[in-house]
């Protein structure tokens, strides 16, 4: 019998092709550490081109934002910006982050936290990462913290936009490491605006309609009235000072300071104002009656987006409801002016909703290393809010609402120092 061979012909596998995107994920990032204000001077070109290309950069993640943020309120904390560069030196992404020290039960704690949070001026916080990076990113950042546990116990990222894609991969990766994390939610509310005041208007309610018209009207038949925009530097002063008086004064009618009464605070407006006026980012408006302000809204400007930050109006003519129509106005001109989202940032109450606005939330991402004293807070804090839950489903609904009424009431003492704001 012949035998008879048959020969194997030899298969050349195609080679994988991957995406730009799969390309960038597994790149090693490597992580430069800037610890002072000085040394940030040098990264800010690089720092406002990936700005520029992050989709969801807002002006609370920008230079101008974090640097006069940090003179007010820095005082002892720690400073830890992060870059992060491909092989080719490019930034890819950054981590403006900050350690403050914080006692919990008697204990100390450093808790890692953004650059910007703690004076309850700053939502949207996030981390800039250049499309692609974002789980190369993480898992750097991560490692990062894992290799300097001796510089923290807790991190807690607060007001992470809902949609942030580097928030979505850092809990991919803590939930693979299995490091502790606890995670929540807090409101926001979002204007999305129409292409023209008229198409904006029929969104609205016919009632509402009515209320915009009739104001506006009723107030210029009964006074001089002038809106205008801070345009020059030397105007900032005055503003800035009457929006501090009108602010004040309409809170110490509630029995409130308010929070414009913090030096911190006025310091950092102070110097925050003129930065944003340069670049054009400043949206600081003023409604005035026979040349005196009485109504002021403070707010920034990013790409197509404006945010309402602060305002003021004074009570004595509350009944012409000055701040509202200022608002119209200013919603008016800014859609004329190719402006799409007006951001009320967080909270929400009808006085916002009004307007066409959305409730949306923000993302609290809280974690620690595993088996560390920093996840065993945050085990017990999670067991805590647990417990409220059952709580308030099980308490009869008297008890449950003398309990809540004690809450707010212990929340508006922490209003009389300085910190939310109001």
């Amino acid at each position: 019998m012949a035998w008879r061979f048959a020969t194997a012909c030899p298969v050349v596998a195609e080679p994988i092709r991957k995406t730009p995107s799969q390309m960038a994920s597994d790149q090693h990032l490597t992580i430069s550490v800037y610890d002072s204000l000085e040394s940030l001077e040098s990264l800010r070109p690089e720092w406002e081109a990936l700005l520029d290309e992050y989709p969801l950069s807002t002006t609370f993640s920008t230079f101008e934002w974090l640097v006069p943020w940090w003179h007010a309120f820095g005082g002892n904390d720690r400073l830890l910006l992060l870059a992060f560069r491909d092989a080719s030196s490019g930034l890819a992404g950054l981590a403006p982050l900050a350690v403050t020290r914080r006692r919990v039960a008697g204990l100390p704690f450093r808790v890692l936290r953004f650059l910007g949070d703690g004076s309850h001026d700053s939502d949207n916080l996030d981390m800039p990462v250049r499309t692609g990076y974002e789980d190369a990113f993480s898992r750097s950042l991560l490692d990062w913290m894992r290799q300097n546990r001796n510089l923290w116990d807790i991190c807690e990222l607060n007001t992470l936009p809902a949609n942030s894609a580097t928030g979505k991969t850092l809990r991919n990766q803590l939930e693979l490491r299995r490091w502790v994390c606890v995670t929540s939610t807090r409101p926001q509310t979002v204007v999305e605006l129409a292409d023209t005041w008229e198409a904006h208007l029929k969104g609205m309610s016919s009632k509402e309609r009515g209320k915009i018209g009739l104001r506006a009207r009723r107030l210029e038949k009964k006074y001089q009235v002038q809106i205008r925009r801070c345009s020059e530097e030397a105007e900032i002063g005055v503003m800035l000072s009457s929006l501090y008086q009108l602010h004040g004064k309409n809170w110490n009618r509630k029995g409130l300071p308010g929070t414009l009464h913090s030096p911190a605070r006025r310091r950092f407006y102070n110097e925050l104002a003129p930065l944003l006026l340069w670049r054009r980012r400043l949206e600081f408006w003023v409604l005035e009656i026979k040349g005196k302000i009485v109504a002021a809204q403070f707010g920034l400007r990013h790409k197509t987006t404006v945010f309402s930050l602060q305002e003021g109006f004074d009570p004595d003519f509350a009944s012409d409801s000055v701040g509202y129509v200022l608002r119209s106005q200013v919603l008016k001109r800014l859609i004329a002016e190719g402006v799409r989202r007006y951001d009320f940032l967080g909270g929400t109450d009808d006085s916002k909703m009004r307007w066409k606005g959305k409730l949306r939330y923000y993302l609290n991402l809280h974690f620690a290393r595993p088996f560390s004293r920093g996840s065993l807070y945050l085990k017990l804090k999670s067991t805590s809010r647990q417990a409220k839950d059952w709580l308030r489903r099980h308490l009869p609904a008297g008890v449950w609402k003398g309990w809540q009424s004690a809450r707010r009431w212990k929340e508006t003492q922490c209003l009389r120092a300085p910190g939310a704001r109001g």
